[in-house]
């Protein structure tokens, strides 16, 4: 059996899957924040509260973090669980755990999630999105996970807005410190930014993203002009990604992923940025849902 490992500023996520991908126990616990030392045992004992559960022995342990993870000594970086940064989680895991640990990004999880059993299965190569509080994603080739030398496949969230227009530049400021990425136009707090802007309010008294979209949906024009905003841009976005990796599948994950009309008007905006006359990449919501995280750490 395999134990995926979501860790999340909150809770820590463990699920146990058979070799066939059935779910044997899942649970969660709130995170130690703050403390290293205490999220180690509270994993250690996780893990060992779900092998009881599941009835057999774990072999092997993969975890999903947020942040980069160095692809060499298994180090975090970068992400919001700011106790994790500069700690070698992976080798301290693995004595802790007494098994192999593998480590990846939370957005690459999701990927490998969706393309081993999820929207994305039988597919050759699929980009797997998050757009949540930021703006992630993940590559996954013929089923394997594709981090690059550098550990960042698939932070698409960290480019700039491709062929932006006057009013789009130099564009807000991303979380990298960075004006005009993606992630400054794509998240959900991107989109409540801007619908602020568009009606001429302070953003931290924005609305969330979701209510701007039941706005848009009950007919506020305000809210339908940010909507549309949203759209062209992901369109621009994902056509460069279609450019650089032609994957047959784009998955959507996190909170924006539920905004059905993305699904219809999304694929036209994508088609009209792309090289050449044929645009047959799906864009599709993911399968799993707030699981896919987890069990894509399983299949680590």
């Amino acid at each position: 059996m395999r134990l995926g490992l979501d860790f999340g500023g909150t809770k820590i996520e463990g699920i146990v899957l058979a070799p066939d991908g059935a779910e044997r126990a899942r649970a969660r616990v709130p995170t130690p924040r703050h403390d290293y030392a205490g999220c180690l045992v509270a994993i250690e004992d996780l893990m060992r509260r779900l092998e009881q559960e599941a009835g057999g022995t774990i072999e092997r342990v993969g975890i999903g973090v947020p942040g980069a993870v160095d692809r060499d000594s298994g180090v975090v970086h970068g992400g919001n669980s700011t106790w994790l940064h500069g700690r070698p989680l992976q080798q301290d895991l693995a004595n802790a755990l007494g098994r192999p640990v593998k480590i990846a990004n939370d957005a690459n999880c999701f990927a490998l999630s969706e393309a081993v059993d999820g929207a994305g299965v039988g597919a050759q190569v699929v980009f797997g999105v998050i757009l949540g509080s930021g703006v992630g994603g993940g590559v996954v080739v013929r089923g394997q996970l594709v981090e690059g030398v550098n550990a960042i496949g698939g932070e698409w969230g960290h480019i700039p807005l491709p062929t932006p227009l006057a009013d789009e530049r130099p564009g807000p400021i991303c979380s990298c410190g960075t004006p005009g990425h993606t992630e400054a136009w794509l998240s959900g707090r991107s989109l409540a930014a801007d619908y602020a802007r568009r009606v001429g309010i302070d953003p931290e008294d924005a609305p969330p993203a979701q209510e701007v979209v039941a706005r848009a949906e009950g007919g506020e024009a305000a809210a339908e002009e940010t909507i549309l905003r949203f759209e062209d841009r992901l369109g621009r976005s994902l056509a460069l990604i279609v450019n650089v990796l032609d994957p047959d599948v784009i998955v959507l994950g996190g909170g924006l992923s539920n905004v059905a009309r993305f699904y219809e008007s999304v694929p036209g905006r994508i088609a009209a940025h792309v090289f050449g006359p044929r645009f047959a990449t799906r864009l599709v919501p993911n399968r799993h849902g707030d699981s896919s995280g987890v069990r894509g750490a399983a299949w680590l």
